[in-house]
C-alpha cells in the first residue's frame, strides 16, 4: 500500500486560497500557433465533456468528441433538475468562496481533497457568468436579478436554477458552444460511437478504439491526450435515476489499462425519487431536491393510520397535523427538510423499515406542499389586497406560485403516478442517483495514466463521501470550462513537435484485436439468457447487500455472488443479431460485462472501509442515534489498482489532510 506525501497528487505549494492562482502563473503554455498541431479526444458530451470540447476547440486544439447518443444534447446531464451552486452571495445571506468550500467538504463527510474543492468553489462564480453569456435562462427575481434557492446541507441560498430543468438549459448552452466549433471544423463530432478501449504508446494515452453503433464498424482514433467525461456508474444497481444507457465502460477500460479507481463504494442514494412500482421498470425517476425547499416530508405517527392508508380507507389529506410525523424537522431542527441527501435517505429508510411506509410496498414517504401553497397564497392575497381568509382564493394563488417554481416537476410526477401533487402529497423513496467515486485523478485532473484526463462525475475528486445537491453541474462545468483547459495545456506543451499520432502501429493493432475478441466472444456465445436477466440479478445483489446500509457479512456474500453471476454471464448470455450491424443488445452486453466486474470491486471497497461516512453506511459503525460514525483511521481516498480480477485489486491510500478546516462532528441538528 502507498500512503502519505509520496502519493502523486501534484498539489501546488502555498496557502490554500492562492494555490490555483499560483499554479496558473507557473504552468507551461502552448503557443496558439502550436495548438493547431495538437489533437485531443473527449469521450462524453455532457456538461463536462461538452464544455471541455468547446473550450479546447476555442483555444485552438483539434478536438474529436465521442458520444453514444444520437446527439450531444441527449447526454444524461439533460436530466438534472434543481440547479447549480455558485458562491456569488446574491442573497446577501453570508455566502462566500470559503463557505461553499466548507459546506462541500463537510457535506462530503471530510473525505474529499481540500485543494480541489477550494478550486471548485473559487471558479464557481465564473460558471454563472459564462452560462448567462450563452443565454441560459436562469430564473430571475422581481427586480430582474438572478434568483437563488436553497439545497440540502447548507444554510444559505446559492443555487441558480431554471425551473426544474436546469441541466437541460445548461447542456444546451454547452451544446451551442460546441456547435460553433463543429461549424468551424475545430470539433469533429462522432455521434453514436462508443469507446471500447484506450490505446497507450510508450506509457502515454494516445488514442481509443471506438465502435460505430449504427454500422458496427470498429475504428481507430489517435490523439495527443484523451479526456474521459463519461459520467457515473449508478446503473450497476440496474434501477437508478440514470438514463438506461449510462455506464461505467469508459472509466473501467482505462482502469484495466492502469488508471486507479477511487472510492467505488461512495454512491449517492437520492431521497426524493418516485418509488419502485414493480419488476417491469427499467429505471427510476428523480424528483428534484429543490422540492424540499417547500415540500415537507412526513409519515403518519400511528400504525393504524398507516394501515388504513395502505388499504385505501384513508387519504393522506385526512390526517390532522398532530397525527403526522415530520421526522426530518423533528430529528434535525436546524436544517429540517434540507439535510444532505445521505441523511434524508437513511431517515426515510429508518421510518419505512419501522413499518411506517405509506404505499402498498411499505417503501414510500410523503412530500407535502399544502403548507407552502397556503403560505404563498396568503402572501399573494395580501399583496393583491384580497381576503387572506378565503381558502379558495389562497389555495388558487398558492398553487400558481408553486407552479411557477416547480411546474414541470409536478407535471412529470402526475404523468408517471397519475395523481395530482397539488391536491395530494407526492410519494417518494430513496434511489441510486450519483456516484462520488470514480477514476482517481491528481490536481491536474489526470489519472495515473499520463495523458489520460478524467473530468466531471467520472472522477472522484470533489465530493468525498456524499455530494451536496446542485454541485454536480457545478463540478462538470468547472472542470470543462475553467480547470482542464489550463492543466491539459501544461501537459501538451511537451507535444508540440510530436506530430500526428499514427494509428497503423502494434499498439493500435493489439487494442483493436482485444476489442474484436470480446465482441466476437459475446456475439458467438450460444447462451439462453438475456443481458437484462444478468443485469437485474446483479442489481438485486447490489441493492440488497451493497445499498443504503451495508454490513461485513452481506458484503462478503455480495462479492461471492457477483463473481458467480459474472461467470454465469459469460457462459449463458445470449446476444441476438450480428457484429457488423446496429445491435443495441451487443452494446448493452459489453456495458453489463463491465458492471459485473465493477460490482465486485465496489463491494470490496465497502468491506475494507470500516466506518460510516456520507453515502457509505456500515451498520457496524453508527452512533446510538443511528447516525454515520467516521473512523479517523480511514481519512483517505482509497485508490484501487487493477491486477487481473476485481477481488485481487491492490489498494493505494491518499491521505486527506485538512489544514484549513477543523474535522468535527457532521451535525445537522
Amino acid at each position: 500500500m502507498q500512503i502519505g506525501s509520496n502519493f502523486p497528487s501534484q498539489l501546488p505549494e502555498g496557502p490554500l486560497a492562492d494555490k490555483w492562482t499560483n499554479y496558473k502563473n507557473h504552468i507551461n503554455l502552448v503557443n496558439p500557433a502550436n495548438k493547431r498541431l495538437i489533437d485531443v479526444i473527449v469521450v462524453g458530451s455532457g456538461l463536462a465533456g461538452g464544455s471541455a470540447s468547446a473550450t479546447l476547440a476555442e483555444l485552438g486544439y483539434n478536438v474529436k468528441t465521442f458520444c453514444f447518443q444520437d446527439s450531444p444534447r441527449r447526454a444524461h446531464s439533460i436530466a438534472a433538475q434543481g440547479g447549480i451552486n455558485a458562491a456569488k452571495n446574491y442573497q446577501g445571506d453570508g455566502d462566500s468562496t470559503y463557505r461553499l468550500f466548507y459546506d462541500t467538504v463537510k457535506g462530503g463527510d471530510y473525505r474529499s481533497r481540500e485543494a480541489n474543492v477550494y478550486r471548485l468553489a473559487e471558479v464557481s462564480a465564473n460558471i454563472i457568468d459564462q452560462c448567462v453569456a450563452q443565454g441560459v435562462p436562469f430564473a430571475r427575481d422581481y427586480g430582474g436579478l438572478l434568483d437563488n434557492r436553497s439545497f440540502g446541507g447548507v444554510l444559505v441560498s446559492r443555487t441558480f436554477y431554471a425551473k426544474g430543468q436546469t441541466g437541460q438549459q445548461l447542456l444546451l448552452g454547452a451544446y451551442s458552444a460546441m456547435n460553433r466549433q463543429i461549424a468551424r471544423g475545430k470539433i469533429k463530432m462522432y455521434n453514436r460511437h462508443e469507446m471500447l478501449e484506450l490505446v497507450m504508446v510508450d506509457g502515454k494515452a494516445r488514442g481509443i478504439i471506438a465502435r460505430d453503433l449504427v454500422t458496427g464498424e470498429i475504428e481507430r482514433h489517435s490523439a495527443h491526450a484523451v479526456v474521459i467525461a463519461s459520467g457515473g456508474y449508478g446503473n450497476v444497481f440496474f434501477l437508478s435515476t440514470n438514463a438506461m444507457g449510462s455506464n461505467v465502460s469508459a472509466t473501467w477500460k482505462i482502469h484495466k489499462k492502469g488508471a486507479w479507481f477511487a472510492n467505488p463504494c461512495y454512491t449517492q442514494i437520492h431521497p426524493t425519487c418516485i418509488p419502485v412500482s414493480g419488476d417491469h421498470q427499467s429505471k427510476l425517476t428523480l424528483m428534484s431536491e429543490s422540492l424540499r425547499n417547500d415540500g415537507r416530508i412526513w409519515v403518519p405517527k400511528k400504525m393504524e393510520d398507516v394501515e388504513a392508508i395502505r388499504a385505501g380507507k384513508l387519504k393522506a389529506t385526512d390526517l390532522p397535523e398532530e397525527d403526522r410525523d415530520y421526522y426530518l424537522e423533528r430529528r434535525y431542527p436546524a436544517f429540517g427538510n434540507l439535510v444532505p441527501r445521505d441523511v434524508a435517505s437513511r431517515a426515510a429508510k429508518e421510518r419505512c423499515d419501522a413499518g411506517f411506509g405509506v404505499n402498498v410496498t411499505g417503501e414510500a414517504v410523503y412530500l407535502d406542499f399544502a403548507s407552502a401553497i397556503e403560505r404563498y397564497g396568503k402572501e399573494q392575497a395580501h399583496l393583491k389586497g384580497l381576503d387572506e381568509n378565503d381558502k379558495k382564493v389562497v389555495t388558487d394563488l398558492g398553487k400558481e406560485v408553486i407552479k411557477s417554481k416547480y411546474g414541470n416537476l409536478f407535471q412529470m410526477y402526475e404523468k408517471i403516478v397519475d395523481d395530482n401533487p397539488y391536491e395530494m402529497p407526492m410519494m417518494i423513496y430513496p434511489a441510486v442517483h450519483y456516484t462520488m467515486g470514480g477514476t482517481w485523478v491528481d490536481y491536474n485532473l489526470m489519472s495515473t495514466i499520463p495523458g489520460c484526463y478524467v473530468i466531471g462525475e467520472a472522477n472522484f475528486s470533489d465530493h468525498g463521501a456524499n455530494r451536496l445537491g446542485a454541485s454536480a453541474l457545478m463540478q462538470g462545468l468547472a472542470d470543462g470550462y475553467f480547470v482542464l483547459p489550463y492543466t491539459i495545456g501544461d501537459y501538451l506543451s511537451n507535444d508540440i513537435r510530436t506530430g500526428k499520432i499514427p494509428t497503423d502501429t502494434p499498439e493500435f493493432d493489439e487494442a483493436e484485436k482485444s476489442v474484436r475478441d470480446q465482441l466476437e466472444r459475446l456475439i458467438n456465445n450460444k447462451g439462453t439468457k438475456s443481458v437484462d436477466y444478468f443485469h437485474k440479478k446483479l442489481g438485486k445483489v447490489m441493492w440488497d447487500k451493497v445499498g443504503m446500509a451495508r454490513n461485513a457479512q452481506g458484503l462478503k456474500e455480495a462479492m461471492t455472488e457477483i463473481k458467480e453471476i459474472r461467470e454465469a454471464f459469460w457462459k449463458d448470455v445470449k446476444i441476438p443479431g450480428t457484429l457488423n450491424e446496429y445491435n443495441e443488445e451487443l452494446a448493452k452486453a459489453g456495458r453489463v460485462a463491465d458492471f459485473l466486474e465493477l460490482g465486485e470491486l465496489f463491494a470490496k471497497d465497502a468491506l475494507h472501509r470500516e466506518e460510516s461516512c456520507g453515502g457509505h453506511f456500515r451498520e457496524e459503525h453508527q452512533t446510538p442515534e443511528g447516525e454515520a460514525k467516521r473512523n479517523p483511521a480511514f481519512q483517505y481516498a482509497a485508490a484501487w489498482e487493477y491486477k487481473g480480477e476485481p477481488g485481487e485489486a491492490v489498494l493505494h491510500k491518499e491521505e486527506l489532510k485538512y489544514e484549513n478546516i477543523e474535522v468535527k462532528e457532521r451535525s445537522y441538528k
